[in-house]
């Protein structure tokens, strides 16, 4: 059966309902027939223009916080790229009939954030329930009162409500500086390798709901080997932070004395039973051996490693991946491969954040690895790390963190 070609546009026009587009830095892309007339506005009043020069705060009230709370709404809807549903606003709009004439309207705005393939902010979607008539709804003169002390109480409780969700964002934030500053004291920079160069990098989300969950790990051993890990633990915040904080050590304790990856992430699934909160937690441990030039490693669940080879050719290690951490009720043994590597190649573990994307398909975000590290493959650790950040990270941040490290072999 053929599609119905559908013109989104005129879809658009005819929402019932006051709709409007805004870039990111809130100038109207473009407005609904409802929007245009309730506003009192024409189409070319707004298009191209910034919302708050076609709608200011009325200079007769030195009370006006309508374009204060709009704005903040906006940009957070901008910065986190999640929705913002703001409480009962009261903003004045001056009559395009009469300048200098402010007519008192009540609003129930939304701030809704359309993101393209990258995750990115291209648009902030406005949708606006005009109130104005409800709030001045009298039920004639006995109700007329009580109207009154509805209307106050109404716009009392809206007003309580915002102040409480400022207060709880502010609390988010606090716990975000928190988290940051005790995952940063426990992911430090690696010891210099003997003979060997390594990065290591983490950015954390953008969200203040999606940070702390992700660490890596590196461990030297004798005879010229090293193991590298890269995890990322199922939560966000002070609690995400804590639970890494111990899996981190215990991973790094349990390769001290395993015999291979796959027997210490064997100890850290046991270990992780214990531990409230690391179900579900991904990580992925490869045992570098120059002696023998090869990498031997073990997945639980997590994206693979990818191997640069010195012709500029990537393989990503994928054949010894087994379910997270405790997603099994039985213990069983986990799968380990190994493959031989030249001098000069360059490892790469990295968590889901730097390749995964809503709405798009996980090889998609390989391949765009795939292609950064081929494209770099003359950097040293350093700048090719910030190189795969800068390729594979929208500007504007994504909604999960990231975690990289980078051995040049």
């Amino acid at each position: 059966m053929r599609e119905p070609q559908i013109d989104y546009a005129a879809v658009f026009r005819a929402l019932p309902g006051m709709v409007a587009l805004l870039t990111p830095e809130l100038v109207y892309a473009d407005a609904n027939d409802d929007f245009l007339r309730l506003a009192g506005r024409t189409r070319e009043q707004l298009l191209g223009r910034y919302i708050f020069d076609v709608f200011p705060d009325n200079p007769n009230d030195p009370a006006a916080t309508g374009m204060r709370d709009v704005k903040a709404s906006m940009l957070r809807a901008v910065a986190t790229g999640e929705r913002d549903t703001m409480a009962l606003q009261r903003y004045d709009v001056e009559d395009p009939q009469r300048p200098g004439h402010w007519q008192e309207r009540y609003w129930s705005p939304v701030n809704a954030p359309v993101l393209n393939s990258d995750g990115q902010v291209v648009l902030i979607v406005h949708r606006v329930e005009e109130v104005t008539e409800l709030i001045r709804a009298r039920g004639g003169a006995g109700g007329d009162s009580r109207a009154r002390v509805l209307e106050a109480e109404l716009y009392t409780r809206a007003r309580e409500l915002q102040e409480v969700n400022e207060r709880l964002r502010q609390a988010h934030a606090r716990e975000r500086e928190v988290a940051l500053a005790l995952q940063a004291a426990m992911l430090p920079a690696p010891s210099p390798l003997p003979h060997h160069r390594a990065a290591v990098r983490y950015r954390p989300a953008i969200s203040a709901l999606n940070v702390c969950g992700d660490w890596y790990d590196l461990v030297e051993l004798s005879g010229g080997r090293i193991t590298v890990a890269v995890g990322d633990v199922v939560g966000h915040g002070l609690e995400a932070a804590c639970v890494m904080g111990q899996l981190r050590s215990a991973l790094s304790a349990a390769a001290r004395v395993a015999q291979g990856p796959a027997q210490a992430l064997e100890a850290l699934g046991l270990y992780a039973r214990s531990v409230d909160g690391a179900e579900s937690t991904t990580v992925v441990k490869a045992l570098i051996d120059w002696e023998s030039h090869t990498i031997t490693y073990s997945s639980a669940g997590h994206p693979p490693p990818a191997l640069l080879h010195p012709d500029g050719t990537v393989t990503f290690l994928d054949q010894a991946t087994d379910p997270p951490l405790g997603a099994r009720p039985e213990h069983v043994h986990r799968p380990q491969a190994s493959t031989p590597f030249t001098e000069g190649a360059t490892l790469a573990l990295y968590t889901d954040g730097l390749v995964e994307r809503r709405q798009e398909d996980i090889y998609t975000g390989l391949a765009r690895l795939a292609d950064s590290l081929t494209r770099h493959r003359k950097s040293d650790p350093e700048p090719l790390a910030d190189a795969l950040l800068a390729d594979l990270l929208p500007s504007t941040g994504t909604t999960d963190d990231t975690a990289l490290v980078v051995i040049r072999l």
